[in-house]
């Protein structure tokens, strides 16, 4: 080794054992048995399966004697077909279209509705409307609001059913 700490002389490798071999891939002893091949005679005909084919084959026909241990196996192997199929072709979706309409006669219904609001002519039911005194002060007791000026508590005490009943919170009126 040089006087470079870290560092190999020129031509002198830094893993002397070399490259690792490669492995061989985890085969089983059953993966080795299933594939081998098997000749079949099958209705006069001779056909060649593979081991894991003969034994679905026997487990079929055991089923359609009434074998129940082999009906339960032939039902878990259509089962597992049917989710592997379900897999390669996924079911087909439909677009739904979605339209929104925002509207403010939307809103005035729902706070209608709830409670919240109503309408200050209530026969003519399109002019303007009122907060519930309990909406406002709801609105008012939120912590953390900014202080208000003198023409938004006007505006608060206009458009709340019974302002009088409101409790203003402290530190919440700019002088």
């Amino acid at each position: 080794m040089s006087s470079n700490l870290g560092r190999f002389e020129k031509g002198q490798s830094g893993n002397p054992a070399g490259r690792p071999k490669a492995r061989r891939p985890h085969i089983s002893a059953f993966d080795i048995i299933f594939d081998k091949k098997l000749t079949v005679t099958q209705g006069g005909v001779e056909r060649e399966l593979t081991v894991d084919e003969g034994l679905q084959l026997q487990t079929y026909q055991a089923a359609l004697k009434g074998n129940r241990m082999a009906v339960r196996a032939v039902l878990k192997m259509i089962e597992k077909r049917e989710k592997a199929m379900a897999k390669l072709s996924p079911q087909e979706t439909k677009a739904v279209l979605l339209e929104h309409e925002y509207d403010s006669d939307h809103a005035n219904e729902a706070m209608l509705i709830l409670g919240i609001a109503e309408y200050v002519d209530k026969e003519a039911g399109d002019g303007w409307m009122r907060l519930a005194t309990w909406a406002a002060q709801a609105a008012l007791s939120r912590p953390g609001q900014r202080s208000l000026s003198e023409k938004e508590i006007e505006n608060i005490r206009h458009f709340t059913a019974e302002p009088n009943k409101l409790k203003w919170p402290r530190k919440r009126r700019t002088a």
